[in-house]
């Protein structure tokens, strides 16, 4: 009997130690009465994170809640529904997505009856890329996503560098649709009663900027143009909240690397060579340094190039 006893401790010990890793909790910032921030951990979708890993924001309405960005999964997207039950008993009748990249849209599957919006170019990337970015969240997490599906915006904003003002539950929202810069179907969400501003991954704070799907001097042009507006306080796509002196630190950031690939590039160098001129000791202390600056030379090397001839 001890020794049955023993195998089955064993066992349960075992199959503990081999259970998946438990999602990280939000980190909870309260922005005023109605306007919370659900901050994720830094890092790229993992088995250690399971694919929690972005900034969510929430809006409390009269009737119902407006969420910015659902998370890389139908499991991110249910973690985050129980971290805003904890807020409002009010359920989330609106999903705003800041652009197509899967872990900030993937989790609208679980808000059934929400509407969602987007700029009209994310949308139309939702439908394109949307099942390849649920295959790339798995491989990630180590795991299948048999109830995430990309579901797409059912409300649109078109006509790029535009501005449109809704009221939604009662808050007045305006939603930009600057020139593709992260990526080519951005939209940022301004309350200007609140004087926030949700920026999507055209703005993050403490990890590099992702330049995979970029136009990146159009990015540095819409960094110029984030400080034009009256934000007390602003969200990122990725990492801690933001104030305009901080964008104003990315946007020089940004410029000098554009700059400094383009100077490479006129002096006929290859991208690999003129990563070698390049300054970036600010970005080395940043997350995702290693594995995203070739990407990122590359991508501003081949756009310059493509704009020369």
């Amino acid at each position: 009997m001890k020794r049955l006893i023993f195998i089955v401790l064993m066992l349960s010990i075992a199959g503990w130690s081999m259970a998946a890793p438990q999602m990280p909790q939000p980190k909870v910032v309260k922005i005023n009465e109605r306007v919370y921030a659900l901050l994720g951990p830094l890092g790229v979708p993992s088995k250690h994170n399971q694919g929690y890993m972005v900034n969510s924001t929430v809006i409390i309405g009269e009737q119902g809640v407006i969420l910015v960005d659902s998370g890389a999964s139908d499991e991110v997207g249910s973690h985050l529904r129980k971290a805003i039950a904890k807020l409002t008993p009010k359920p989330v009748t609106h999903v705003i997505n800041t652009h197509h990249h899967g872990d900030h849209v993937l989790g609208n599957v679980v808000f059934q009856g929400a509407e969602v919006v987007s700029s009209e170019i994310c949308r139309d990337m939702v439908n394109k890329t949307g099942d390849e970015w649920v295959a790339l969240v798995e491989s990630l997490i180590g795991h299948k996503l048999p109830n995430t599906r990309p579901v797409p915006a059912t409300v649109t904003f078109a006509g790029e560098n535009s501005k449109a003002e809704r009221t939604i539950q009662g808050v007045k929202l305006v939603f930009w649709v600057p020139p593709g810069s992260h990526t080519v179907g951005d939209m940022m969400v301004y309350l200007p009663d609140d004087k926030v501003l949700v920026g999507g991954d055209i703005l993050v704070n403490r990890t590099i900027p992702v330049m995979r799907d970029a136009l990146v001097k159009n990015w540095v042009g819409t960094l110029e143009q984030v400080q034009g507006f009256d934000a007390e306080t602003i969200v990122p796509g990725h990492g801690p909240l933001m104030k305009k002196g901080d964008v104003a630190k990315l946007q020089r950031q940004m410029a000098g690397f554009h700059a400094g690939v383009e100077a490479g590039y006129k002096k006929g160098l290859s991208d690999s060579e003129t990563r070698k001129t390049l300054d970036v000791a600010e970005w080395k202390k940043l997350e995702g340094f290693e594995t995203n600056i070739g990407g990122n030379v590359n991508r501003a090397y081949l756009e310059i190039e493509q704009a020369s001839f």
